[in-house]
């Protein structure tokens, strides 16, 4: 998945922000399939279980059924066509979430081999907590950051200062 781009800024700056709000004593539910931020949770010291690649739009049992105390979802809601029926049933009261900005500059990403590796959603910020507002959270902090590249050119030059990622601490109201 990162053959030549290991998202080093962004898993820093989303480590940082994890260890604001959830303390290592604490249980992990992550959505989505292990992957290399997993590793670096638990290098970290955090107890992580992850979901196990099903279909999150349909089959809500992992959140369910978890007794995790917080349920992370690092670039996962924009992959789900619909993100309200997963996060109305998480049981969890803490939630931390990522997700990849819409830019109005570049396409919505789709990967024409991997259909688990598509965009369905690039949410800008305000729908980003509407959606959660609506599925029964409230943002307790939130966090922005750009993501450049090393390339020559518009794009690149824009996402010097646009910001690309977004992440949120949210608690059950």
């Amino acid at each position: 998945m990162y053959e030549n781009s290991f998202p080093n800024k962004r898993y820093k700056h989303t480590l940082h922000f994890l260890r604001k709000h959830v303390a290592h004593n604490e249980s992990i539910l992550d959505l989505g399939v292990e992957n290399p931020f997993t590793k670096i949770m638990v290098k970290d010291g955090y107890e992580v279980e992850n979901t196990i690649g099903e279909d999150l739009d349909l089959d809500f049992s992992s959140v369910v059924h978890t007794d995790a105390e917080v349920v992370t979802a690092f670039e996962i809601f924009e992959h789900l066509l619909g993100p309200l029926h997963i996060l109305s049933n998480i049981k969890s009261k803490k939630l931390v979430a990522s997700i990849p900005l819409r830019l109005w500059f570049s396409p919505a990403y789709r990967s024409r081999t991997d259909k688990w590796d598509r965009h369905y959603h690039e949410f800008e910020d305000w729908q980003f907590n509407w959606l959660l507002e609506k599925a029964g959270w409230e943002i307790q902090d939130s966090q922005k950051w750009t993501n450049p590249v090393k390339k020559i050119g518009l794009r690149p030059l824009l996402r010097l200062f646009t910001p690309r990622y977004y992440i949120v601490y949210a608690t059950r109201k």
